[in-house]
């Protein structure tokens, strides 16, 4: 049953809310002077009407602390670096989904009016087809390039050695980009004009279906809503930089081009498609810190994601999550021994915290059923034991295929 999604602004009188026979909740997206402050999930009764009393206590509830520290904010009116924004290129990979692809070059016409010096690259991922060549077609703002190699890595590389803006961001196909996106990276960059990488906020596009509602109920891809400035060290972690998760996603990163091709680009032996859809963004985010640069995260900087919607998908999804994630630590172990410390005990945590959500999940104290968690167990086992080396050797019979 879907949850009704609605955008509040807390400088406007508070709405009430009506739901329909169809709603059995609200996902509230609240906003401060149109920048974006908070997020609400709560389950209400069929055909309920929410007063604005309650919508207060709601938010209030969630993100009090947040509103005060945005207003703090805005009287200490920090300096902010006014040196003119670089050229952006906007890359977006993808594989036979024309029509989730039409629907994110939509969100993005209207700011590529508004941006000078902006590019939209669309690179078209060994595609069994013509539908989304003829789409970028007919869309003359938007260029076209095909990656032949099958992997999301692969594409991601061509996409950098493509482009031609100094700063290049990812999205994926199936989001849409918020009216203060291009804002939120603007933002981000001059206050952080040494960063060599941003990652944003990502929010749902729909709640539709169970399998939406749940992966948004146990977080989704938020990452919250504090402006954080990761580097070498992170006070309070003394697993940095090793769980790289906490940076971000890899449907909403930007990052400086050259800084990329330095260290080398994305490891295509990672996101490779079926046998490994995952890790790949992990992997460069931590490889960014490694390397002695920034990274940043900026919730302005806000995407919206249209979630799987099938329960089968899901589950697939948190499996791939823990063979991703499993394959890149094993990779770092490999790569970087003066972190093996480090991700020993990431290891061992993310053990204990598995069997942390499973038992709670047992009790139903976890909105994820069992079943979802075993599967990113099990996920993680599979990476665990030889899953980089095996797509190593995968990836060097497709380059001899296509060399």
């Amino acid at each position: 049953m879907p949850y009704r999604i609605k955008e509040i602004e807390l400088t406007q009188p508070l709405p009430s809310i009506s739901l329909s026979p169809d709603n059995t909740g609200i996902a509230l997206i609240v906003r401060r002077q149109d920048k974006p402050v908070g997020f609400v999930l709560q389950e209400f009764p069929v055909n309920s009407l929410v007063s604005s009393e309650e919508i207060a206590q709601l938010i209030a509830k969630e993100i009090g602390s947040k509103l005060i520290q945005e207003y703090l904010q805005e009287e200490l009116s920090p300096i902010v670096n006014h040196t003119p924004f670089p050229s952006l290129t906007i890359a977006i990979c993808t594989k036979d989904r024309p029509e989730n692809l039409a629907r994110c070059l939509q969100s993005l016409q209207e700011l590529v009016k508004q941006g000078s010096g902006l590019e939209v690259l669309v690179i078209d991922n060994a595609p069994a087809d013509d539908r989304t060549q003829k789409l970028v077609a007919s869309l003359p703002w938007v260029r076209y390039v095909t990656e032949p190699k099958p992997g999301l890595d692969f594409a991601r590389n061509k996409a950098l050695h493509s482009a031609n803006g100094e700063i290049l961001a990812f999205l994926d196909d199936d989001v849409v980009v918020d009216r203060r996106w291009l804002t939120g990276l603007m933002t981000a960059w001059r206050e952080n004009p040494d960063a060599a990488a941003f990652t944003g906020l990502v929010l749902p596009y729909e709640l539709e279906t169970q399998a939406q509602i749940l992966f948004e109920q146990r977080g989704g891809f938020r990452r919250g809503f504090k402006k954080i400035r990761y580097g070498q060290i992170l006070p309070g972690n003394p697993l940095h930089p090793c769980g790289a998760g906490i940076f971000g996603a890899g449907c909403n990163m930007t990052f400086r081009r050259d800084i990329l091709l330095k260290i080398g680009g994305f490891d295509e032996a990672l996101d490779t498609g079926a046998p490994l859809p995952g890790g790949g963004d992990l992997d460069i985010f931590y490889r960014v810190i490694r390397a002695g640069y920034t990274l940043v995260y900026e919730p302005e900087y806000l995407i919206y994601h249209q979630h799987r919607r099938e329960y089968e998908k899901l589950h697939r999804q948190y499996w791939t999550w823990g063979l991703g994630f499993m394959a890149f630590v094993m990779k770092a172990y490999q790569t970087d021994p003066p972190q093996r410390s480090k991700l020993r005990s990431l290891i061992l945590w993310w053990v204990k915290d598995q069997l942390k959500q499973l038992r709670d999940s047992l009790r139903g104290k976890h909105p994820l059923p069992a079943n979802m968690i075993l599967a990113e167990m099990w996920g993680g086992v599979v990476g665990f034991f030889g899953e980089y080396p095996r797509s190593i050797k995968r990836i060097e019979t497709i380059r001899r295929q296509f060399s």
